[in-house]
């Protein structure tokens, strides 16, 4: 039986169920989980938002499959007032390093948009009077390692925060950090749409 997990991966998780070192796993929010239940891709240990797991290999291999490109949307705190130019930037692609390659990102979609109603992290960004903060709602077709990061950095924003909000249809609306919900087959469709 094909099984489908919502997670919303809080902030300083790691995406795996085996330990390393003192660091928390899915392992603490899953007991009890079936064995061949695993994430798809992965969030980095300092973001957030929308984790899917699952044992539908084929769906698995069509969402880490670059030849399958699909839409994932994040939600991005960055430091400072990002310029139209910047914003041009990433819908254009920009050029990263990331996984020791220098590479062009595909165009993205990228806008400026107001704070977002999210659950504060814990612990807090750090709050710096003189220097503004601003979000940016950007979405991709590509996934490389730590890639919205080297993207907002590159064009003179650095991330202080990020959550993936959704991954086609589907988003973390109505979970919390740390909750998750199970879901139907019907899931397959929302992801690619």
């Amino acid at each position: 039986m094909m099984r489908y997990f919502l997670f919303y991966k809080p902030f300083r998780v790691l995406s795996q169920f085996s330990s390393e070192g003192e660091k928390t796993t899915l392992a603490s929010f899953f007991p009890g989980l079936p064995k061949d239940i695993y994430p798809v891709g992965r969030l980095d240990y300092d973001s957030e938002g929308l984790l899917l797991l699952t044992n539908d290999k084929p769906l698995t291999n069509r969402l880490l499959n670059p030849a399958f490109g699909h839409k994932r949307t994040y939600l991005v705190q960055v430091e400072g007032m990002p310029h139209p130019e910047a914003l041009d930037q990433l819908r254009a692609g920009v050029w990263i390093n990331a996984g020791g390659k220098r590479f062009h990102t595909k165009p993205a979609q990228a806008l400026l948009i107001p704070a977002p109603e999210l659950p504060e992290r814990d612990p807090p960004i750090r709050f710096r009077k003189n220097v503004p903060d601003s979000w940016i709602q950007l979405t991709l077709t590509e996934g490389r390692n730590r890639q919205v990061r080297h993207m907002t950095a590159a064009v003179g924003y650095p991330t202080l925060r990020l959550i993936r909000y959704s991954i086609g249809q589907v988003t973390i609306d109505g979970l919390a950090p740390g909750m998750y919900t199970e879901y139907d087959a019907t899931i397959r469709e929302k992801l690619f749409a």
